[in-house]
């Protein structure tokens, strides 16, 4: 029997249609670069069936992800803000703690999902993707 999480989610998938896969070498390349066509393929505007409002069956897998061009001026440039909702809660991480914590992998997920539109069916495409070193 299915919860309702996993009725929602297929109501939301396009029915009937095979898995497509796509594979993004990020060798050599710069992150917006990689977070743009990864974002174009999990919100399906590359394939010929695409639907504005619904989740296409569709993987997509970052591939050599450390061997990704960062500059060391946007290393040291870039901040991240969060804000908790609390007085003097604004939270800001640099780039470069932000790759010794949690690594490459976190910094391309974080800029796909920024480019990814904020609506019910975010969390379902950004499922889709995997990010591998």
């Amino acid at each position: 029997m299915k919860t309702i999480a996993q009725k929602v989610s297929a109501q939301r998938t396009l029915q009937g249609v095979e898995t497509i896969s796509y594979t993004i070498d990020a060798a050599g390349k710069t992150l917006g670069r990689v977070a743009s066509d990864a974002a174009q393929a999990l919100l399906g505007k590359k394939s010929p069936l695409y639907v504005k409002n619904l989740v296409l069956p569709v993987d997509v897998t970052i591939t050599n992800a450390s061997k990704l061009n960062l500059t060391e001026q946007r290393i040291k440039g870039k901040e991240y803000t969060h804000f908790t909702g609390h007085v003097a809660g604004l939270r800001i991480t640099s780039m470069q703690m932000m790759l010794e914590k949690k690594g490459v992998e976190e910094v391309i997920r974080h800029a796909v999902d920024g480019m990814i539109p904020r609506n019910k069916l975010r969390k379902e495409r950004m499922k889709r993707l995997t990010i591998t070193a």
